[in-house]
């Protein structure tokens, strides 16, 4: 079937309640990946959902990360992490497992929401933790496509990596204060994930320099066009092939009570 999906960071949920309902009712999708609902189960808003006509899975343990779906087109299989997932574990603590990943087949594509660590800092521990995050994820997503060379797949979310200079506003500034979301390390993670068989769908629709998802809240980045391109939508190869629009909802970034990133959506052909 025909479907249209979108992921977008809230940054919290509760929040940002009434602005999600209004953009799902004017974005008409199909499909929502949801990211940094900040909720768990118990807090989560289910109702705000089943209103409008979608089904709902939500996966978070605390007031930090939380992912979920929301979909009209079907909910099946929900699964809460990927195989083998990294726990983390800061300063010796036992690690734990941080919600930040969870799928669902939805109208036939098997979306995954997922909100990659953030990394802090080249130096942090928190960046080793986000690498072997990415590794694992892709081991798994490379044996999805082996199992099935025709399978329908959506890794959607929050990448927190600009795999390109074009997806930053000033390359310069990033390298030269030593940031994360642009190192080596970090931009081959996310290649690895296209040497496997991943497409960006979205880009040939959106082309860069200066088309981002995501903007801070401190130093009017917003208004002074200072964004970064890193939430994403890559599809498997037979997925791929059916993508004939997407688009980013800068509109979103507007007015009080926005979240700091965009919506990003995908329009599929049956």
């Amino acid at each position: 079937m025909a479907v249209k999906i979108a992921t977008w960071n809230v940054n919290s949920l509760r929040a940002r309640a009434d602005r999600v309902e209004a953009w799902l009712q004017r974005s008409d999708c199909d499909v929502l990946a949801i990211q940094e609902t900040k909720c768990t189960d118990d807090n989560f808003p289910w109702e705000l959902f089943e209103r409008m006509g979608y089904e709902v899975a939500h996966f978070g343990v605390n007031q930090w990360n939380g992912v979920a779906i929301v979909s009209r087109v079907g909910l099946d299989d929900v699964e809460r992490t990927f195989l083998q997932q990294p726990p983390y574990g800061k300063d010796g603590k036992d690690p734990v497992q941080e919600a930040r990943a969870m799928a669902a087949t939805c109208g036939g594509v098997r979306v995954w929401s997922l909100y990659v660590p953030n990394g802090r800092s080249l130096n942090d521990e928190h960046m080793p933790y986000k690498l072997q995050w990415l590794d694992i994820l892709k081991s798994e997503a490379a044996k999805w496509l082996t199992i099935d060379p025709e399978a329908q797949i959506a890794l959607t979310g929050d990448w927190n990596i600009a795999p390109r200079d074009e997806d930053v506003w000033d390359i310069d500034y990033f390298r030269n204060a030593e940031l994360t979301h642009v190192s080596e390390p970090e931009r081959e993670a996310f290649r690895a994930f296209e040497t496997v068989g991943y497409t960006d769908v979205v880009r040939p629709f959106a082309p860069g320099p200066g088309v981002y998802t995501y903007w801070d809240y401190t130093q009017l980045r917003f208004p002074k066009k200072e964004g970064m391109r890193i939430d994403f939508i890559l599809t498997s190869p037979a997925l791929a092939s059916r993508a004939t629009g997407a688009m980013i909802d800068r509109e979103e970034r507007k007015g009080k009570g926005a979240s700091d990133h965009a919506p990003v959506i995908v329009e599929f052909a049956d």
